[in-house]
């Protein structure tokens, strides 16, 4: 059996991984994360998805890495620093659709393969008020663009184009369709 890393100290993509059946251990790892001088968006997630992969090699086994970004038009939305940061990026999502993509980096000692995957959402109105009793939840904290749709974020959230899981933080079909190419089959492939 070929054993599975995965380079992320993230709770959501672990339980992703669960639910679909695939055993692995985590190795968070530790890169500079900062955008590079007119990086675009799409080549920060593959570059920063391929470092996270990369730096736990060599290894007797498949090293799983991802990178999520939130992004509203052009601007890349990271975590909130702080409460008025947290109200201020949900408002500015509010009655809009803004796009989360996730760049999934698998890798051995031989070979790399990445894909990328956007998904569009679309959120409700919010007030102040409600963005600010968001804040005090706690869940916003440690959520690029400041909500997460698998929590009390849900509420806002009016539609989704796309995978659902990748804004979680791994979309699980891309992800186990690239786990089965290095050998790691998921619940779906041994049923």
């Amino acid at each position: 059996m070929v054993e599975l890393i995965l380079a992320s100290a993230s709770p959501r993509r672990a339980e992703l991984l669960q639910q679909i059946g695939i055993k692995f251990r985590v190795e968070a790892a530790a890169i500079d994360e900062s955008r590079n001088v007119q990086e675009q968006p799409f080549d920060l997630v593959t570059r920063l998805a391929g470092e996270k992969a990369k730096s736990k090699l060599p290894c007797n086994g498949v090293v799983l890495a991802a990178d999520t970004i939130v992004l509203d038009d052009d601007a890349i939305l990271g975590k909130p620093t702080d409460r008025d940061h947290a109200v201020d990026m949900l408002r500015r999502l509010a009655n809009r659709t803004h796009r989360v993509v996730t760049a999934i980096c698998l890798t051995d000692n031989s070979r790399t393969v990445t894909d990328v995957v956007s998904t569009l959402v679309t959120l409700r109105p919010i007030t102040q008020a409600e963005a600010e009793f968001y804040w005090e939840s706690g869940e916003p904290l440690d959520k690029a663009g400041g909500f997460a749709i698998q929590g009390l974020g849900a509420v806002f959230v009016k539609n989704i184009q796309g995978s659902y899981s990748n804004v979680v933080g791994l979309p699980l079909f891309e992800t186990a369709a690239m786990l089965d190419s290095f050998g790691i089959q998921t619940l779906n492939a041994t049923l």
